[in-house]
């Protein structure tokens, strides 16, 4: 499968200029293009907006199963992208057909038992203890000292964790997406930490996901619902934490938003979903593998290729937006949330966009005069192609007392 103009799936590109970098693939490759990812192991990443639909569209020709993929003998056991394409993982993400079907309805339903009065108020509560913590100072970074901190917290008391565990939980999500030398280590203390509070719910349940989870009548093990709640908190805290910077920074570098930071609220939703069409926290996802020998794109894509899932590609195809400076909206057919049987739930993506709302929410209000301390173009990226969200967010401010 691999072509000689393959493209790596790293570099400073996917920080600076991403856009034009997918931009340049499809002038140069099409729909689908021929990329290496870590160790130079072959795969094809699907920019083509109707092609990510075709392929998200079709579970059975392009399957979720990562077993069928054709590289494993090429797979070292510290490869790095583990955590992101795993083999033989009982998690709902590698789950297919009606076994799927069952999982998605069991995290659905007690995802959409949570109360949304009591998940803003505890968004509201940590947001306000951030802020608490940095108002006096006259400068923060959103990013380290807010956007990294609130969805986990938020998630993990609704998932029944304490509050202490939510910065440890903070760190080992952050190496694990991330990717790099320290990712295996940052699944197994998340594993770690999943599995101890499904033993102490399994004896004690309470009013949280996880006792719901526990008490589904479906017959699904610990182990399935331990990795079912990794799937959930990194789904969860990462793109979430980076919805909320990159909406804070275009809300900050872009004067169509500046009417909010001085009270209006309904520029804040049309900031989040913009971000959602030009700058989505997910970028790239693994993915699918192909069942057989198919074409797609103009493509020859044999049996047990993967193909990663070119969500920002798809939302700034050219065929579809065929104005590409026109503004998005109330337009939500972007694929942010993914598509498909495989998509994020419904639930989840409300829990997503009221930590968010919330979240950019509380800082203009508790800190009405914010302004970015750095120039706009000094802002940079964290190195993965697969998540988009802002090293730091320097910003200054009249200093304010603590609630």
């Amino acid at each position: 499968m691999t072509t000689p103009d393959a493209v790596p799936l790293s570099g400073p590109r996917f920080q600076t200029e991403p856009a034009r970098l997918y931009r340049e693939m499809r002038r140069d490759h099409g729909a689908v293009v021929p990329v290496l990812l870590d160790g130079d192991i072959p795969a094809w990443l699907v920019l083509g907006y109707r092609e990510l639909h075709q392929v998200t569209g079709d579970p059975v020709l392009f399957s979720r199963d990562s077993d069928l993929w054709n590289q494993w003998e090429n797979i070292p056991e510290d490869w790095p992208l583990l955590p992101m394409i795993g083999r033989k993982q009982p998690s709902i993400l590698y789950t297919v057909g009606e076994r799927h079907r069952q999982r998605a309805a069991m995290v659905s339903n007690a995802l959409e038992a949570v109360d949304p009065f009591e998940m803003r108020g505890h968004a509201e509560r940590f947001a306000d203890e951030l802020i608490d913590a940095l108002c006096a100072a006259g400068e923060a970074d959103l990013i380290a000292q807010y956007a990294m901190l609130l969805p986990v917290r938020v998630l993990a008391r609704l998932y029944g964790f304490s509050d202490e565990d939510g910065p440890g939980l903070v760190t080992a999500l952050n190496d694990m997406i991330d990717g790099r030398e320290r990712a295996l280590a940052g699944q197994a203390h998340l594993a770690g930490s999943m599995a101890r509070l499904v033993a102490d719910r399994r004896k004690e349940p309470a009013d949280d996901v996880v006792s719901r989870m526990l008490a589904d009548d479906s017959g699904f093990s610990d182990e399935e619902i331990v990795q079912d709640l990794m799937v959930m908190m990194a789904a969860g805290h990462q793109p979430t934490a980076d919805w909320i910077g990159n909406s804070l920074r275009l809300m900050l570098t872009d004067d169509r938003f500046a009417a909010s930071l001085f009270g209006g609220r309904n520029s804040v939703a049309e900031a989040m979903n913009e971000v959602l069409w030009e700058d989505t926290p997910t970028q790239n996802v693994a993915g699918r593998w192909a069942a057989r020998d198919t074409r797609i794109g103009g493509r020859a894509v044999r049996a047990g290729d993967l193909l990663l899932l070119g969500l920002q590609g798809a939302n700034s195809d050219p065929q579809v937006r065929t104005d590409a400076s026109e503004l998005t909206g109330g337009n939500n057919a972007h694929f942010s949330f993914g598509h498909g049987e495989h998509r994020c739930p419904f639930p989840a993506q409300e829990v997503a966009e009221v930590i968010a709302r919330t979240g950019i929410e509380v800082v203009l209000d508790r800190l009405p005069d914010i302004d970015l301390a750095v120039p706009a173009d000094s802002l940079t990226r964290r190195p993965s192609p697969w998540l988009r969200g802002l090293t730091r967010l320097p910003v200054r401010f009249s200093p304010v007392p603590a609630r």
